[in-house]
């Protein structure tokens, strides 16, 4: 019960530490919230940060009930209007760095690296977040790229994005270069983040990666190596890249497995963009190992790391690729369960802010829902919290509206059973952005 008074006083600490710094967060620092009014910024702040999947008149109303000078709509819009997005960015980085819920794995931290695309209510007049072909009906596209902890289910950065203008690769590798931390850390992503730019970045940063790549027969990274014959391998590579051309590179290049020449229009940022005819080349080193195994039987994946062969046998690398499915059951949770789909503004300011309060929330859940244990002693099978009513009784307490005994007696109650043996086809349609008008009560 102290953990769970000290997650919320932590939440409140960092809205109160911006909030102490208007002229930093506000859109006109010499007007804007310089008097007192019935809507300071830390309310503004936490009651977006309380957004369900209602209007926004009842979400003004459950954020103000029981006060008699419940504002207006329009107030409310006034006043978050004067609020940068960047008060809710701080809010979240600096809950997540303050609370420091550090869960290992054998001694690493493993961190997943992934992209999805958010439905937005329709802004025509932004033509960066704006689509629409013939007579095909119009959305508007945002991209969460995210850096996820996939011990402590808990989000640790992320970089918002309108869709046209959407580069993972270049949001990993700002994630990446913001990551400081001493301990060991294993960053795992999906084939979209396969580049020898990534990769440098992890490793010059001393951490490690494990990425999953192309195949031999596809224009990926492994496609010009000279690569065993056999269906599954364990190939160490100590690779010189170089962007220079000439006689010695040319003739170095020759060994494909110890050097590669990385052309110009391939972005590299650890090489000189520019130098002299008569300069000697460049190189960079990069370590890691091609690791090819069987998924399935007849069914071939190819992993790329940095990770000892001794600690890390294949076995152990293909159960931790496994583990990255965390974060795709995250963005699930975040979008339909915390309610990432429901947008109270078409403004794109707004829209931002809500991403994040919608991570800093999950955050707060995930973060609750771990500190209360569950008793599976006389279960027969394992149970989990249900998120669902998690989010629901974590939000009433984070406006005030509850006491941590009932939040811990809700989420024990509610919880369901882990069937490890069932499982369905993956199912893949888009759910568009819910219209303001359709909302619950």
């Amino acid at each position: 019960m102290n953990q769970i008074k000290r997650i919320k006083s932590t939440l409140n600490k960092c809205i109160k530490t911006v909030c102490q710094s208007p002229r930093e967060y506000c859109r006109n620092p010499e007007k804007d919230f310089t008097r007192r009014k019935k809507l300071p910024m830390g309310k503004v702040i936490k009651t977006v940060l309380g957004f369900s999947s209602k209007s926004l008149n009842n979400e003004i109303i459950d954020a103000f009930s029981g006060d008699t000078k419940i504002p207006s709509a329009s107030a409310f819009v006034q006043q978050r209007s004067k609020i940068l997005s960047s008060a809710f960015e701080d809010i979240f980085k600096q809950f997540i760095n303050r609370i420091n819920a550090v869960k290992l794995f054998e001694g690493y931290r493993l961190l997943a690296v992934d992209g999805s695309d958010i439905h937005t209510p329709v802004i025509s007049d932004d033509p960066d977040s704006y689509f629409k072909q013939g007579d095909s009906k119009a959305y508007s596209l945002y991209h969460l790229n995210a850096l996820y902890d996939l011990c402590s289910h808990t989000y640790l950065d992320a970089v918002v994005q309108k869709r046209r203008n959407a580069n993972e690769h270049r949001a990993l590798c700002d994630m990446v270069d913001r990551y400081v931390s001493s301990i060991p850390s294993i960053f795992i992503a999906d084939r979209g983040y396969e580049s020898y730019n990534n990769l440098a970045h992890i490793q010059q940063i001393g951490q490690f990666f494990l990425f999953r790549i192309k195949d031999s027969y596809s224009n990926g990274i492994l496609r010009g190596f000279d690569l065993p014959d056999e269906d599954i391998f364990d190939l160490p590579i100590s690779l010189s890249l170089t962007n220079k051309q000439s006689k010695l590179t040319k003739s170095l290049c020759k060994d494909r497995n110890r050097f590669r020449y990385n052309p110009s229009n391939s972005t590299f940022d650890f090489l000189p963009s520019k130098s002299k005819h008569s300069d000697p080349p460049s190189f960079f080193q990069l370590h890691f190992r091609l690791v090819r195994l069987e998924v399935i039987p007849g069914k071939f994946e190819v992993l790329i790391t940095n990770l000892p062969t001794d600690s890390f046998p294949p076995v152990k690398l293909k159960y931790l690729y496994s583990l990255r499915w965390g974060i795709e059951t995250s963005f699930r949770s975040l979008k339909y369960t915390i309610g990432l789909l429901f947008f109270h503004s078409k403004k794109p300011e707004h829209i931002l802010q809500e991403i994040f309060a919608k991570l800093t929330i999950y955050n707060f859940t995930e973060l609750i829902a771990a500190s209360i244990s569950i008793r599976n002693a006389t279960r027969k099978l394992i149970y989990r919290i249900n998120f669902s009513a998690a989010v629901n009784v974590c939000r009433k307490f984070f406006l005030g509206f509850c006491t941590p005994d009932f939040v811990e007696a809700v989420i024990q109650k509610n919880i369901l059973p882990i069937r490890s043996l069932k499982g369905r086809p993956r199912l893949l349609h888009s759910k568009p952005a819910v219209s303001f008008l359709y909302r619950v009560a």
